[in-house]
């Protein structure tokens, strides 16, 4: 059976995170280089939004295609030079005329690969469509497209879980990201659909999901406005890796990663 294999990292936080994503493809041995590379880089530049450099260069250290979520719009200039980043992402349910698209269809091993994003409204947006039918939409427009893949940027379990099998059998992945925590509930459903609520993040281990600790503590005890620094020190980084069959679609082989740098 012929497979795709593909390794997907959790939010990427500040020049640590991507200084570590580097150092693990790079360490990649020549054969048992992933086939796709996708990365949740919404907070890859100084730990709070991206900038087109930055993603230019998570693209030139190996990543296919970057996902996105409610901080896409954090750097200004995103906004207008989104268009020029064809492997960013943004989540499809935000409202239309937005830049940039919510979905992108690559090509491996002769086999097209859709790569979907998606953002929770659950204690993070309500202002935004409803990600379950948003995503039955593309998925019509995905019809020829046996390989799909869903990055969902959410922040309850529930909801995520929900989502998860909502789409089992009709996608290969789904993939949870935003709360920086890896969840330990990586499974295949019984659809053939990969799932994981949350893949966690790459980025600063004591820190309080990438922000440094003392600012995070101030922040709680007195509940003041603080600057955002990310943290320093030991890197972690979170991903999955995982097989897909080309001939199904379906989800083979989906593995937790955890390292320290």
């Amino acid at each position: 059976m012929s497979v795709i294999r593909g390794i997907l990292f959790g939010d990427i936080i500040g020049r640590g995170g991507r200084e570590t994503v580097k150092k693990f493809l790079s360490s990649v041995p020549d054969g048992e280089k992933f086939d796709i590379v996708i990365a949740n880089g919404e907070n890859a530049s100084g730990g709070l939004g991206i900038t087109p450099k930055t993603a230019f260069e998570l693209r030139d250290m190996g990543i296919d295609v970057i996902t996105s979520g409610n901080h896409i719009w954090r750097k200004r200039e995103m906004y207008n030079e989104m268009h020029r980043v064809q492997h960013l992402i943004r989540p499809a349910n935000y409202p239309p005329g937005l830049p940039g698209s919510g979905f992108v269809v690559i090509r491996k091993k002769d086999t097209d690969i859709a790569v979907i994003n998606l953002e929770g409204r659950t204690y993070i947006n309500q202002l935004i469509d409803c990600p379950f039918r948003t995503g039955d939409q593309i998925l019509e427009q995905l019809s020829g497209v046996r390989i799909r893949i869903i990055d969902f940027h959410a922040e309850a379990t529930s909801e995520k879980r929900a989502l998860g099998f909502y789409f089992d059998s009709r996608v290969s992945m789904i993939a949870g990201t935003h709360t920086h925590v890896q969840t330990s509930d990586e499974d295949i459903l019984e659809g053939g659909t990969g799932y994981i609520t949350d893949v966690g993040m790459v980025g600063p281990l004591y820190s309080v999901i990438g922000l440094k600790k003392e600012l995070a503590v101030d922040k709680f005890l007195t509940n003041r406005p603080n600057r955002y620094e990310t943290g320093e020190g030991v890197q972690i980084l979170n991903a999955v890796a995982f097989e897909i069959s080309i001939e199904t679609g379906r989800c083979l082989k989906i593995e937790r990663i955890i390292r320290r740098y």
